[in-house]
């Protein structure tokens, strides 16, 4: 890099894509109302000043041993995840109505989840096909009639939203074991040390509170033993399938923030339907699991026999009502694509009101003609696995080769319930630092974390990720993409 562009302020010259919503500048170049300062503060830097931040960036994430895990990446599974340090920016009023929009998704989705593993009644009612939900392979009939502590199935999500040029839209539903929030935490730690001056001259709100409002939220809900005439609250714990999974940092992260034991399967045991944990000074009680393992791993008795990461009994004491599991079994069905397009009809069925924050158009490929549709348009659509994550089992249409566009169309007359599709969304940009070029404009999303005890508190802010590669939609980091920090203004 020559020392004229060394020198040159951090936005010069940047240019977003043609069309498409940028989350700071406006088409003639200027910054948007609201975000005037933020630019001014950034731009105060070059682009070697920039540089410099973001290597020291790169270094804390390293020493933190803040990564993630690509199990097909024959170059090496473990990965440090890419981090930018240009913020994307929610405004104030914004935020409220996302906020109050996220609120009653969430409550719907919970609603749902009450509803279909007790009376059904939106079955019964038409308003979702009974077919849809019971050929899911995340709808778990065996859990009729068992109901969570408090009714709260969900107690951790995260919403994925997306924004184009009229707005934020929902695009998924996660509310089976949601993760990224610890590099949220961990984004805010590095941008206050790297940027006090910028945090200082700008109200940014808090998102390092989470921690304690999950184990708020898990002690309200807590169930109770009686012992020597007394309620006895048990501990809380993390449940993880080990130091191999793709989110190990993220538990243990969790743990040591909220105060409570990591442990595996083998470190947890039933006895009259209780669970207790294994310590040096005998058994202790635990009433809450905080669980990042998929239900089929999590009682060898109940689910998978051959489960060597779970807890023999554990469904008979969750089904007893004496543990909390977090998030609770079978909450899959509400994960499941082929369900996201009727959320809007549960807001209208279990709260009587009209969705506040719109969403995605979706085609079933188990329809005749959407499949029609979708098998004659497969250049304009993007395919998804109706239970597929992390970006794994996606079909970009407008991107892809023939031959990948034949594969996909193979796959779907096979197994249509499988697949869904939607029309590719011009996603927001965001200014970007793109080693060797610059800033440049890049694709984000926004995964918004919520948590629910006896009240839900959502995140002011969450993930905002990122597609690194120019042009790309695919922000997921096992797909090479990285994250930002998300700020909300006060």
């Amino acid at each position: 890099m020559s020392s004229n562009e060394a020198s040159k302020k951090l936005f010069q010259g940047y240019k977003g894509y043609e069309n498409v919503h940028d989350e700071l500048f406006q088409e003639d170049g200027s910054p948007y109302p609201g975000v005037e300062r933020l630019v001014g503060l950034l731009n105060e830097l070059d682009e070697e000043g920039f540089m410099e931040r973001q290597q020291l960036a790169d270094a804390a994430f390293l020493q933190n041993g803040i990564t993630f895990t690509v199990y097909a990446d024959q170059k090496g599974t473990e990965k440090i995840f890419p981090f930018d340090l240009i913020p994307t920016v929610i405004a104030k009023d914004e935020w409220a109505v996302l906020d109050k929009g996220l609120r009653q998704r969430l409550k719907a989705l919970n609603a749902f989840l009450n509803d279909i593993y007790s009376e059904q009644k939106i079955l019964e009612a038409g308003k979702i096909p009974r077919e849809l939900v019971e050929s899911s392979e995340e709808y778990l009939p065996q859990m009729r009639g068992v109901t969570p502590p408090g009714g709260v199935y969900i107690h951790i999500a995260g919403l994925d939203l997306i924004k184009d040029n009229e707005g934020f839209k929902i695009l998924e539903d996660n509310v089976r074991t949601p993760s990224g929030v610890s590099y949220v935490l961990e984004n805010r730690h590095v941008m206050k040390r790297l940027f006090h001056n910028v945090f200082s001259k700008q109200s940014v709100k808090r998102v390092e509170d989470y921690p304690l409002k999950l184990r708020k939220a898990f002690s309200e809900l807590a169930p109770t033993r009686e012992k020597e005439g007394k309620e006895v609250k048990g501990t809380t714990v993390v449940l993880t399938p080990g130091h191999y999974n793709s989110a190990y940092f993220e538990h243990g992260y969790l743990a040591r923030k909220m105060g409570c034991e990591l442990v595996q399967g083998s470190d947890l045991f039933v006895k009259d339907d209780y669970v207790y944990m294994k310590t040096t000074k005998g058994p202790k009680l635990v009433s809450v699991i905080y669980r990042r393992l998929d239900d089929d791993f999590l009682d060898p008795e109940f689910f998978n026999p051959d489960s060597m990461l779970g807890v023999p009994g554990l469904i008979s004491a969750y089904k007893a009502g004496n543990v909390i599991l977090a998030n609770a079994v079978g909450n899959g069905i509400a994960d499941d694509k082929a369900i996201y397009p009727y959320v809007p009809e549960m807001i209208r069925f279990y709260l009587n009101e009209e969705p506040i924050i719109a969403q995605v158009h979706t085609y079933f490929c188990s329809e005749k003609e959407d499949r029609e549709y979708v098998l004659a348009n497969l250049d304009k659509l993007v395919v998804k696995e109706a239970n597929g994550s992390g970006g794994d089992g996606m079909l970009m249409g407008p991107q892809a080769s023939q031959e990948e566009r034949d594969e996909f169309a193979d796959k779907i007359k096979k197994t249509p319930r499988a697949y869904i599709a939607q029309p590719l969304i011009e996603l927001s940009t965001c200014p970007t630092f793109i080693e060797g070029e610059g800033i440049r404009p890049r694709r984000v999303d926004l995964r918004a974390f919520m948590v629910t005890g006896k009240d839900t508190w959502v995140m002011p802010g969450g993930l905002s990720r990122v597609a690194l590669r120019d042009g790309s939609y695919v922000v997921n980091s096992s797909q090479g993409g990285g994250s930002k920090d998300a700020w909300v203004l006060g």
